[in-house]
């Protein structure tokens, strides 16, 4: 990885997994570890970026840390912020700095890195970048609820929480397991859809998968205030017609 002013820095967008810093890959550990800066989205209302604190034993003491606050509920700000973040990002590949942008899970699934890539691209379009790839938490939910995503010839599909009845049942309709991501802040209103559609019994809530605060709720009628999070999602079992077994 070079430091060569004459060149340009590579940009590395790097997926650290759900939250077991032992599930970062070491693909992933080595760009970490070997570049000068090291760029991190962070939510304005959390004290610490949840990417950086999965992989904060693994870094260096000369590393630069690179942060991007970004607002939660406000689209137009998030979107001055990775304009920001961006060239923030292209002032250090311009001067020879590789830098790593980490994001939760893997960077080209519901991440904010697929904000900085298009602006890199827009901006110095002769940076090279690389992604690697890392474990998403539907993945690693799969893994510990032990519930299947799908078997040969299944559909899945993966979907942000904010669905309606009508959306909901026609994902269940269609897919033999549909995933419903960061949930926790529609989880009243996603209940009582599933309640409706009667597929309570037919679902699976998992909360911070992979850290010493997951838990795994078969029983998602059961679910409590405390078991809210914003990392965590639903794994439902639809009633797909027509699919293959």
């Amino acid at each position: 990885m070079t430091q060569d002013s004459t060149t340009i820095g590579r940009l590395y967008g790097v997926g650290v997994g759900p939250g077991d810093p032992e599930l970062l890959t070491l693909k992933a550990l080595k760009a970490i570890q070997a570049a000068p800066v090291i760029c991190v989205p962070q939510a304005v209302n959390r004290r610490e970026s949840y990417a950086l604190s999965i992989v904060k034993d693994y870094l260096k003491p000369k590393q630069e840390i690179l942060r991007a606050p970004f607002p939660t509920d406000d689209a137009e700000g998030a979107a001055q912020v990775w304009r920001e973040a961006s060239g923030s990002v292209v002032e250090r590949l311009r001067i020879g700095q590789d830098v790593a942008f980490l994001t939760e899970g893997d960077p080209m699934l519901f991440s904010t890195f697929s904000y900085v890539l298009a602006g890199v691209q827009e901006l110095c379009p002769e940076a090279p970048i690389e992604i690697i790839p890392g474990v998403s938490s539907v993945m690693a939910a799969a893994a510990s609820s032990g519930v299947p995503l799908a078997t040969h010839g299944q559909r899945l599909a993966i979907l942000p929480a904010a669905y309606g009845l009508d959306d909901l049942s026609k994902a269940t309709s269609n897919f033999d397991t549909v995933v419903l991501m960061k949930v926790s802040p529609n989880i009243v209103k996603t209940l009582a859809d599933l309640e409706e559609l009667g597929l309570t019994g037919q679902s699976t809530y998992v909360r911070r998968v992979s850290t010493d605060r997951e838990k795994v709720i078969k029983d998602v009628t059961s679910i409590k205030d405390e078991d809210l999070d914003y990392f965590s999602l639903l794994i439902v079992k639809g009633n797909p017609t027509g699919s293959k077994e």
